[in-house]
């Protein structure tokens, strides 16, 4: 991976964004297109909302692409384009947490912190048999004390990425190279047959469903779409207009939802796609296509945009899904 072994605090901040949430094998692509189009931090911090979030489109967490703006643009004001050096102030960068700002101080400026992600978790808790669950405080205060302990002071970088490497490729969430492995006359959990059962999480992830139904309105050739400024899902993101339902609507309450366009040219036809999951929701999204006569008078916010300029636009995921028929 082109980031490791990497000592430019830039790249490396680049690299835990993007790979926050998402497989090496996807984040590979977007990160050397985004050192291509923006070597430097002062670039990227003079870049537009827009160009940036469209670069970031596909990996999804958007808030990572909000804060990564975000930082970028402090950094080039208030730093000068230098990124800080000490642990504690690049922790308090926005969307940086404690890992992150250990993997920057280690990596770039050879500071001892230890780096705890979830290859780490898993390699301590099966090594030591810690079984007090990873997604408490408690947890996270034994594995952070226990890593820290461990932690090569002199070459904290290196031990860091070994540790982690470790646990990617060694000491894996299923199967395991057991007996390769380096531990396995020590490790708890091997000698006492808990693989499995290690590391311990506590909490359960309650999901809820929401249902999206989509209306792409259509005068001439342009459609109408409006920019997501709340503050939820795909915020900043742009999408049809959207009757939000906490429950599947059936074909006669559509239709009750339809009357306000009474000037319709077509009768539109609804195209449903299977749920995406998110990490707290399901969202079932419902794409129904109207041709209009005029553009209504009560869409006071949005724009109208002309059919072939739409992809220039960034959309969630489950919409550009339905754009590849529309």
């Amino acid at each position: 991976m082109p980031w490791k072994g990497e000592k430019d605090p830039y790249k490396i901040w680049l690299s835990e964004i993007i790979l926050q949430q998402t497989r090496v094998e996807q984040g590979l692509d977007y990160y050397n297109r985004f050192i291509k189009e923006f070597p430097h931090i002062i670039k990227l911090a003079k870049a537009t909302d827009k160009k940036v979030f469209k670069m970031w489109e596909g990996l999804g967490y958007y808030s990572r692409c909000r804060n990564l703006l975000a930082t970028a643009r402090y950094i080039s004001k208030e730093k000068k384009g230098e990124f800080p050096d000490s642990y504690e102030e690049i922790k308090n960068l926005k969307g940086i947490g404690p890992y992150t700002a250990a993997a920057i101080s280690s990596f770039a400026f050879n500071r001892p912190y230890a780096v705890v992600d979830g290859n780490v978790f898993r390699v301590l808790s099966r090594v030591f048999g810690i079984k007090t669950p990873v997604d408490t405080t408690e947890g996270k205060k034994i594995f952070s004390t226990l890593a820290d302990e461990l932690l090569d002071k002199k070459q904290p970088g290196i031990y860091n990425q070994s540790i982690m490497d470790f646990g990617a490729i060694v000491c894996k969430p299923a199967a395991p190279l057991c007996q390769l492995c380096p531990f396995n006359k020590t490790c708890f959990a091997f000698l006492n047959y808990t693989i499995d059962t290690l590391p311990v999480k506590e909490k359960k992830i309650v999901i809820k469903d929401r249902w999206f139904y989509y209306f792409t309105l259509q005068c001439n050739d342009e459609i109408y779409i409006h920019q997501r400024t709340a503050k939820d899902i795909w915020q900043q993101l742009y999408e049809f207009y959207l009757i939000e339902e906490n429950k599947k609507l059936n074909s006669n309450q559509l239709t009750k939802r339809l009357k306000k366009f009474d000037n319709l040219l077509n009768s539109p036809t609804e195209v449903v796609l299977p749920f995406q999951q998110l990490s707290h929701q399901r969202i079932h999204a419902s794409f129904l296509h109207l041709q209009l006569k005029q553009k209504p008078v009560f869409l006071k916010t949005g724009q109208w945009v002309k059919k072939n300029r739409l992809k220039q636009f960034t959309f969630p995921g489950i919409i550009r899904e339905f754009m590849k028929g529309f």
